[in-house]
């Protein structure tokens, strides 16, 4: 499995360092089943996330063709929505740390990302993957109407609005397509992601090496229903 985890400006460095870390190790504990890069829509650059400048390289354009997995991060900035506080909004002049989540979000609908993530989506032989706010990046692209999917709480209410079976789960599963909550659930996520394509055994070498335990049930469209309690 080949995954290429997408850096946009000022994306969260949570968001993409947890998962490329475990899907790293996954590499080497399977003696190189599992191969990871950073990638943006634009090709190499240096990205700089939301978090005080922090920047990192990506080494390739994403490639939507390519099998395996796409990985999406969410970004990292203001809480709130523009408009709230208008001292926040004048900013600071610090960069994409000084800007809200919602407008950093909403600007990568005005790259070359959201049709190339479209490509993938397309593609049978790829998994789409998204930890935090990277799953309202693909629902506001229109991605995603339809599909059962997670994002940290506070954008559950976006993810309803843009026809999106929101669930309130740590990991979401749904196919071709799986889904992290918070920004946290990246860990769990890539270790999820390492026992589905690759097996158990490696997932859980890489969860005692991190000394991580995941947390709650991946949810899935699979069995009866609950009913209410």
């Amino acid at each position: 499995m080949h995954v290429q985890i997408v850096l946009f400006d000022g994306f969260d460095p949570l968001d993409v360092v947890a998962p490329y870390e475990v899907l790293y190790a996954g590499g080497v504990a399977s003696d190189g089943a599992v191969t990871v890069e950073l990638v943006s829509a634009e090709g190499p650059r240096e990205v700089v996330s939301g978090t005080r400048g922090l920047a990192l390289r990506a080494t390739a354009a994403l490639d939507p063709g390519r099998p395996g997995c796409v990985l999406v991060p969410g970004a990292s900035g203001r809480v709130g929505e523009p408009g709230e506080d208008p001292e926040a909004d004048a900013g600071s002049g610090a960069g994409h740390q000084d800007e809200f989540i919602a407008v950093l979000l909403g600007r990568t609908l005005t790259t070359a990302l959201p049709e190339l993530l479209r490509t993938a989506m397309a593609d049978p032989e790829v998994t789409v993957a998204t930890v935090c706010g990277g799953s309202l990046v693909l629902a506001m692209a229109g991605l995603l109407e339809g599909r059962h999917a997670t994002t940290h709480h506070l954008g559950a209410d976006l993810l309803d609005a843009t026809g999106v079976h929101a669930v309130n789960a740590r990991v979401v599963d749904d196919g071709d397509l799986v889904t992290g909550a918070s920004v946290t659930s990246g860990l769990d996520l890539g270790l999820y992601l390492l026992e589905r394509e690759v097996g158990p055994r490696v997932a859980h070498a890489v969860e005692e090496l991190f000394a991580h335990e995941r947390r709650g049930t991946v949810w899935r469209a699979e069995g009866p229903a609950p009913v209410s309690f």
